[in-house]
């Protein structure tokens, strides 16, 4: 049976009311327009190139990746209600299959031999796509036959076919500084998408506790403010939600985010992003921060054999001959961290690290073999003279 047309069809907008009322505070609070949306001002502030894309309507397709919570999804819908004139596509890349997908690209073809705007396919999850679906769009991408927004929480470099990421403007979002997502919560309170219509009243402290804790995480923020709002609440009538004054102070915003819950994906830019930072530390002799990158990295899950190894190869390549007992500490504490796991293993690498970090550094080893193997790799294979050579081997010969 045919479906009905959304200008045929009775209930259409009753249900779309119904699902909003549904949504949770994040969906509800999702930016209408470019002047809501908070932060990310590298990419959006006053003459950067997205922000002139938009106002000379030309924009061409874009991908976008960053953490979750940092308004991939919401900056998506606010360009594609900012395009006008063309149809907008919107869907989850782990939902939609290649049939479904050729069908948008062939309709946002006919528009364009129509001379009409091409359409805008708004593509969330982008990297869940096979390498062979992300193909379906690279000719009708590259020729202009249509608008794709790709939103992705991986690197595109690896996670995006190749040939789709240099026919796509790359835009990074970074985590929320504090005050945006301040400034989100106390729109929340007062919107009437959110809790405007109720006599609510946030604590600056419970504010600044979730803006510390969500860690640039907009949705973790508004939906512990979510919780702080409706657990007090569920129970009431709807006389008594507009009546009576709701207080959310300390103690209940930190019962509504237990702890943080930290991203991470040990195959991802954050594993390597961390022990870079962990390395670099290291060799800048700033052994706080060393430590900071380590308990980042224990607390998220990373494998602290990973994490050893590293610093057994730091010993060796920044450390060498200006402190030799480091790589002793190091291989040791590989060896303790191999043996009795998390988390007492957290100490000794704890100890390896801050050692290290106070060796006396020197990469003359590292140089030095780096060295010898281009000469090696570039130049005539050295000849061992007889001199050097095994007596058994040169038994007979002239010396």
């Amino acid at each position: 049976m045919a479906l009905m047309s959304q200008s045929s069809d009775l209930w259409a907008e009753r249900r779309k009311l119904n699902r909003g009322k549904a949504a949770p505070l994040a969906v509800r609070m999702q930016p209408q327009c470019l002047a809501e949306v908070v932060g990310q001002q590298h990419i959006l502030g006053p003459g950067c190139l997205l922000v002139r894309m938009l106002d000379a309507a030309r924009l061409t397709s874009v991908l976008f990746h960053g953490p979750p919570g940092t308004g991939k999804t919401a900056l998506a819908h606010v360009i594609a209600g900012m395009v006008g004139g063309g149809q907008v596509h919107t869907a989850n890349a782990a939902m939609l299959g290649v049939k479904d997908l050729r069908e948008i690209l062939s309709s946002s073809r006919q528009r364009v031999e129509q001379g009409l705007a091409p359409a805008l396919l708004f593509l969330d999850e982008i990297h869940r796509f096979s390498r062979s679906q992300q193909d379906v769009l690279l000719e009708d991408v590259e020729k202009g036959l249509v608008i794709l927004v790709g939103a992705t929480t991986e690197n595109p470099g690896f996670a995006v076919n190749s040939a789709l990421v240099s026919r796509s403007t790359v835009f990074a979002l970074k985590p929320l500084e504090e005050e945006d997502i301040k400034v989100l919560l106390q729109r929340a309170c007062v919107d009437e998408r959110g809790f405007g219509a109720l006599k609510l009243n946030v604590s600056d402290q419970a504010i600044d506790h979730w803006a510390r804790l969500c860690d640039g995480d907009a949705r973790r923020a508004l939906t512990a403010l979510e919780i702080a709002v409706l657990s007090q609440t569920c129970l009431w009538t709807e006389q008594e939600l507009t009546q009576t004054a709701i207080e959310v102070d300390l103690a209940c915003a930190e019962q509504s985010i237990q702890c943080k819950a930290m991203a991470w994906d040990v195959t991802g830019d954050e594993h390597y992003n961390a022990i870079s930072a962990l390395i670099k530390s290291m060799r800048a002799s700033k052994e706080d921060d060393a430590i900071t990158w380590l308990a980042s990295m224990l607390e998220a899950g990373e494998d602290p054999l990973f994490i050893a190894r590293r610093l057994v190869i730091f010993a060796s390549e920044d450390i060498g001959l200006s402190d030799p007992g480091a790589l002793t500490v190091a291989t040791s504490a590989w060896l303790a961290t191999e043996r009795i796991g998390m988390p007492e293993c957290q100490i000794t690498l704890s100890q390896a690290v801050i050692h290290l970090s106070r060796a006396p550094k020197s990469r003359e080893s590292a140089e030095k073999i780096w060295a010898a193997m281009k000469n090696v790799q570039n130049e005539r294979t050295p000849v061992v003279p007889v001199l050097l050579a095994d007596p058994r081997s040169v038994r007979g010969q002239q010396i």
